[in-house]
């Protein structure tokens, strides 16, 4: 059974950053991509970052390009979001999530709970 529990979420202020990790744990971590959603109240879920199987290749929502980095560590089965210079825009629930390498949440099958960041002005 996959499991993936986010941590590092809280709030900041505008400017500020934070790292997300994502712990994965119930089949072979380096076997998958790994991203981040996020989902603002009264919003739909929306593509973040993702990052592939390899680690090599990466991609970013162009509302966080610049400012965030997606990054993983196979021997930790750990994937991180590095979020810098956080805008009140920002706040929203992160999901991590595992599958295949793309923007599309139908790509990917499972996902951890939520962590809560919110960016005060």
């Amino acid at each position: 059974q996959v499991q993936l529990v986010e941590s590092g979420g809280g709030l900041v202020q505008a400017g500020g950053s934070l790292r997300l990790s994502c712990a994965a744990s119930g089949r072979t971590f380096s076997r998958y991509a790994m991203g981040w959603f996020r989902q603002a109240p009264g919003k739909e879920r929306e593509f973040v970052a993702v990052i592939s199987v390899s680690g090599r290749s990466t991609s970013y929502a162009d509302s966080v390009k610049g400012r965030f980095t997606i990054s993983k560590d196979n021997a930790k089965n750990t994937v991180y979001l590095q979020m810098d210079s956080l805008k009140p825009d920002d706040t929203a629930v992160y999901y991590c999530a595992q599958g295949v390498y793309s923007v599309l949440s139908t790509d990917f099958d499972s996902w951890g709970q939520g962590t809560q960041v919110t960016v005060s002005s």
